[in-house]
C-alpha cells in the first residue's frame, strides 16, 4: 500500500483518495484500534513494551508460518509440489526475519530487563502454543508439551491433533514410497505422536534423488527446500539462546526451565536428519 498521500509542498498526492466517511481506511482494514491497544505493559518501565512488541509480532510471524506449512503439507498429500516449493521458501524468508528480530531484543540490557521481569510472573516464550505447533508440524513431537495448555481446552485440542498427525517430513516420505522408492513400511504408517527416527531406507531413497537428480528434481528441490528451512530454523534457535544467554545469563526462566541450558539441547534436535547424513555419503 502507498501511504504517501502529500507532496513537499503539504498538498494531497495527485490522485490519492483523502475522504473515508462511509469507506475502509488502512487503518479499517487492519483493525489498527484493536491491533495498537494490546500492547499493555504492567510494570510502567519504559523498556517493557520493546518486550511486548518483540513476542507479539513474533506470534504473528509464527501465524503466517503455520499458514504456510499446513498448506504445503496439504500439498505434499495430493503430490502438487511446484506449490509447495514457494510456501516452503517463504517460510524461509519468515525465519529470517525472525532471525533478525533478536538484533531488536539484544538491545535490551540485563539491568533493564530485571527492572520489569518479576511482572511476566510464570509467563513464558516456553508457553507458546503456536511455536509448538510448529515444531510438531515439523515433527519435533513431544507429548509432555501439551501440559502447559491443559487450561484452554480449545488449544489442547488443536496441539493433540497435530501430535498425532503425519509432519510436514512424515508426508514427504509418504510421498517417497508413492513414488516407488523402498522405504520401510514402518516408517510410512507409525505412531505420529512419537519423535522420529531416522531410516536407513528413507536415507537410502533421499540419496537415490540425489544421485539422479534430472530424473528426480521435484523431488531433489523439495528436499533442499527443507534443507534450507531446517537451516534457517537452526539459526533461529541458535539466535534466540546468545539473546537470553546475553539478556539474563545462566538464571532460570521465567517459566520454570533451566534457561539457557535447556535452549542450548534444542539446538541438537534434527527435524530432517536422513538430508543431512545422506551428504557425507554422496
Amino acid at each position: 500500500m502507498n501511504k504517501r498521500t502529500s507532496d513537499k509542498s503539504g498538498q494531497p498526492a495527485e490522485g490519492a483518495h483523502t475522504d473515508f466517511r462511509g469507506e475502509m481506511s488502512y487503518g479499517d482494514y487492519l483493525v489498527l484500534d484493536q491491533l495498537l491497544s494490546t500492547q499493555r505493559p504492567r510494570s510502567g518501565n519504559h523498556n517493557e513494551l520493546l518486550f511486548i512488541i518483540q513476542h507479539q509480532t513474533t506470534e504473528l510471524w509464527m501465524k503466517l508460518v503455520l499458514h504456510e506449512l499446513r498448506a504445503a503439507k496439504a500439498q505434499l498429500q495430493r503430490g502438487e509440489l511446484q506449490p509447495a516449493f514457494k510456501m516452503l521458501a517463504r517460510v524461509s524468508r519468515i525465519m529470517a526475519q525472525l532471525i533478525q528480530a533478536w538484533d531488536v531484543l539484544s538491545t535490551l540490557t540485563p539491568s533493564e530487563y530485571l527492572a520489569f521481569r518479576e511482572s511476566l510472573g510464570h509467563s513464558s516464550g516456553f508457553q507458546s502454543h503456536q511455536y509448538r505447533l510448529i515444531e510438531f508440524t515439523l515433527g519435533n513431537k513431544n507429548s509432555t508439551m501439551l501440559e502447559p495448555h491443559a487450561h484452554r481446552p480449545d488449544i489442547h485440542a488443536e496441539l493433540a491433533a497435530t501430535l498425532t498427525a503425519p509432519s510436514l517430513y512424515d508426508e514427504a516420505i509418504r510421498l517417497l514410497a508413492r513414488r516407488g522408492f523402498a522405504v520401510d513400511p514402518r516408517a510410512v504408517q507409525r505412531d505420529w505422536s512419537q519423535p522420529y527416527a531416522a531410516d536407513p531406507t528413507v536415507e537410502a531413497a533421499w540419496t537415490a534423488v540425489y544421485r539422479d537428480t534430472a530424473q528426480y528434481w521435484d523431488l531433489y528441490e523439495l528436499a533442499e527446500e527443507f534443507v534450507d528451512l531446517e537451516d534457517c530454523f537452526r539459526q533461529w534457535r541458535f539466535r534466540h539462546v546468545t539473546t537470553v544467554e546475553r539478556v539474563i545469563g545462566f538464571k532460570r526462566g521465567t517459566g520454570g526451565t533451566s534457561g539457557v541450558a535447556y535452549l542450548r539441547k534444542l539446538l541438537e534436535i534434527r527435524l530432517f536428519p536422513e538430508l543431512w547424513d545422506l551428504r557425507t555419503g554422496l
